[in-house]
């Protein structure tokens, strides 16, 4: 089925982190039958962060599309550019920063256990 037009919503304050996240929803944890329950590209404009958090019984991606981001991998900071992809599961903990004067726009998935 091709999409057309995506869901789009914005969200203030994403795990504690700065500034509005716009999310462009890719599919539905229906359509990837409960597996997957996120699958967005997610805008981070200027200054906006998601904030640091852990991921139990799933796992998350972040693989960049555009610009240039900070993320924590586990505590320790990391630049990130297009085409670098990230993994977060297992009780293990990330989050990511804008620190640039341009949009970071990100792919994000959460594959569930």
């Amino acid at each position: 089925m091709v999409k057309k037009e995506l869901p789009h919503r914005e969200k203030d304050g994403v795990q504690g982190g700065r500034g509005v996240i716009e999310f462009s929803d890719l599919a539905s944890i229906d359509e990837t039958y409960g597996h997957i329950r996120l699958l967005s590209t997610c805008t981070l404009h200027p200054g906006c962060s998601i904030g640091y958090h852990t991921h139990e019984q799933e796992t998350e991606f972040y693989y960049i599309l555009q610009g240039e981001a900070v993320v924590s991998d586990n505590g320790t900071e990391v630049v990130m550019h297009p085409g670098q992809v990230m993994s977060t599961g297992n009780g293990q903990g990330h989050s990511i920063e804008n620190r640039t004067q341009s949009d970071v726009v990100i792919l994000a998935m959460i594959v569930t256990a």
